[in-house]
């Protein structure tokens, strides 16, 4: 039986995954697609978007969400059991699409394709990374070298790479496939520097770069790539595995995730130019979630990516759903301490409620 191509989307928090995904299901024709979607943290809000995407291909029975940890490091617990799963249906499917959460390492993931519960039945058609285009010209994943070579100069105890620099390598490393999503935020000089950037992190190795806008992009430009990355992720190693010669076990210890429960928002422009303070007065990576607003029968997704905030509207709220707002807040462990997310909490609170909050 030929086997099933499954396609990896990887990149880092707020590339724009999801936006992608639910793009490729609205115009996926006729293929029938299923989804297995991660998240960091354990508010499954991608899963819930790409559900009520409204078409034949988002049907619910087609996503499978898995919310209690990174993907990557829980291969065995949770990923083969999926995928055996999918491999099983009746319904045999034409592809599987796989979204990481914007925290993982795609090698230990196309890794496990060659599984033998899994390789007979299933390949890896590409791994296809999803980079903010407008972040990285800005060079929001890239220190100083001057700077990192001087610390280190002075510290014997530095002996590692800013860890979200690592990830954005690491990620493009393992990729077939760059999308530079949200170039239409870019100039053609910006859009240079974040090729540029690209390239240097892979490497050697030329990887196909396709710039989107959205993350509108045909689904043949997706689809049908006949990688058969398992068998070449071997050649395309993590960080941590050349550091630790071929481990393929990786922590998040410089993570930390949480969830803030608010009550529904008095005034949403109020509530973003407030979270957008917070955001750069707290160091936060990524806010994303849903809210409810007073007086409204729709519900409110909020997506930031640093103090870039994006709110819209996506459907009602269901008779049976309870209503009220809840928020992935996702940032360096050496920021989030007890005392910041106590913090954040607090003002996240606040500012749902209209009040004035203290900076």
């Amino acid at each position: 039986m030929k086997k099933i191509p499954a396609t990896v989307v990887t990149g880092f928090l707020g590339a724009g995954k999801t936006t992608l995904i639910r793009n490729l299901l609205q115009n996926a024709e006729g293929r029938r697609i299923a989804l297995v979607i991660n998240e960091f943290g354990d508010l499954g809000v991608d899963g819930d978007l790409l559900k009520g995407c409204g078409v034949e291909t988002c049907r619910e029975e087609d996503v499978v969400e898995l919310t209690n940890g990174c993907i990557c490091c829980t291969v065995a617990d949770d990923f083969i059991p999926t995928m055996e799963k999918l491999i099983e249906r009746a319904d045999r499917l034409d592809h599987i699409v796989i979204e990481t959460s914007g925290l993982a390492l795609p090698q230990p993931l196309v890794a496990a394709f060659n599984w033998p519960e899994v390789k007979a039945r299933v390949t890896v058609d590409g791994v296809v990374t999803v980079i903010d285009a407008a972040a990285v010209a800005a060079g929001l994943f890239a220190d100083d070298e001057a700077v990192i070579a001087a610390a280190r100069e002075s510290d014997e105890a530095i002996s590692h790479d800013n860890p979200l620099e690592e990830l954005f390598e690491d990620q493009i490393r393992a990729a077939d496939l760059v999308i530079l999503n949200k170039a239409d935020l870019v100039g053609l000089d910006e859009m240079a520097q974040a090729r540029e950037a690209v390239e240097k992190a892979g490497g050697s190795r030329a990887i196909k770069i396709v710039p989107a806008s959205g993350g509108r992009l045909a689904a043949d430009v997706l689809l049908g790539l006949g990688a058969g990355t398992e068998d070449l992720i071997a050649t395309r190693r993590s960080h941590h595995e050349i550091e630790h010669e071929g481990g393929l076990a990786h922590d998040h210890d410089d993570f930390e995730s949480f969830v803030v429960d608010a009550p529904a928002l008095s005034d949403v422009a109020g509530f973003t130019e407030g979270l957008k303070a917070l955001i750069a007065r707290e160091d936060i990576l990524r806010v994303k979630g849903f809210a409810e607003v007073s007086a409204k029968p729709t519900r409110l997704v909020v997506q930031a990516v640093g103090t870039r905030i994006e709110t819209y509207f996506d459907r009602p709220w269901k008779p049976d759903e309870a209503r009220g707002t809840r928020l992935v807040v996702i940032g360096l462990h050496d920021s989030l301490d007890e005392a910041a997310e106590a913090r954040i909490r607090t003002e996240i609170e606040g500012l749902a409620a209209g009040l004035e909050v203290a900076a």
